[in-house]
């Protein structure tokens, strides 16, 4: 009987631990979040002399970081769950990174997975340059976590284009994942894709309208309902 109890009271000390651990790195991540993007309020960006959009993330918010290749074997697994991708210094990532953060507790969203596509200033992605003749090459190839991302999403991703030196947009046939991207993905398959960024948003910088608010909180509504109701995993939503 004391044998029983004794394991009994490991496992339950097991279990506890486990969950506990798991709060505790979820709080982490959220912190780290707040923390990256709130370093940059009131700062001005070097290479253009604008002053980064001051934002406030609460520290409740659902974001758990992951790398592309953490993402790439969830879905895999045929797992349900939402991601977004960007980087702290995103003037567009800055314009809609606090409805996000409201549209998932509107909807009680508790876990948004966020892959930093710029990890210590480094471009997880590909980086083509467009020669004067309008050819292009590849100066820097992305991650391989990358390139699988590129294969899984490849349905909702948009082409990846660049300008030439006469403003001529140049499709360099691949796709691209941009910054802000947030994407729904259902049992493994990349269903639904948004920036969130308003139409009438002209530049990440620009002072945003209530309205301009208004339908990025929509565009989110839109892609976090896509896994409401079927989500699968018991680590998101």
């Amino acid at each position: 009987m004391k044998s029983k109890i004794l394991i009994l009271s490991l496992v339950l000390v097991m279990v506890f631990g486990v969950v506990g651990c798991n709060k505790k790195n979820k709080d982490s991540d959220a912190l780290k979040f707040k923390k990256e993007y709130e370093a940059y309020n009131g700062k001005v960006n070097e290479s253009n002399g604008k002053e980064y959009r001051t934002v406030n993330i609460k520290e409740d918010n659902p974001f758990i970081y992951k790398t592309a290749d953490e993402i790439v074997n969830m879905m895999n697994e045929k797992k349900t769950f939402a991601v977004y991708f960007g980087f702290d210094t995103c003037p567009w990532c800055r314009s809609v990174i606090e409805e996000l953060v409201e549209v998932a507790k509107d909807l009680k969203v508790k876990e948004i997975y966020y892959v930093n596509i710029r990890p210590n200033g480094e471009d997880i992605r590909d980086v083509i340059t467009v020669n004067d003749d309008g050819s292009y090459i590849t100066t820097k190839e992305g991650t391989d976590g990358y390139k699988k991302l590129l294969v899984l999403m490849h349905d909702v991703l948009a082409n990846y284009s660049r300008t030439d030196k006469d403003g001529n947009n140049v499709d360099v046939k691949e796709k691209r994942i941009y910054a802000p991207n947030v994407v729904a993905v259902v049992n493994g398959k990349a269903v639904k894709l948004d920036t969130g960024i308003s139409d009438d948003q002209e530049d990440g910088y620009m002072e945003l309208t209530d309205e301009m608010k208004n339908e990025t909180h929509t565009k989110f509504e839109t892609i976090l309902k896509e896994i409401k109701g079927t989500c699968d995993s018991k680590e998101a939503c």
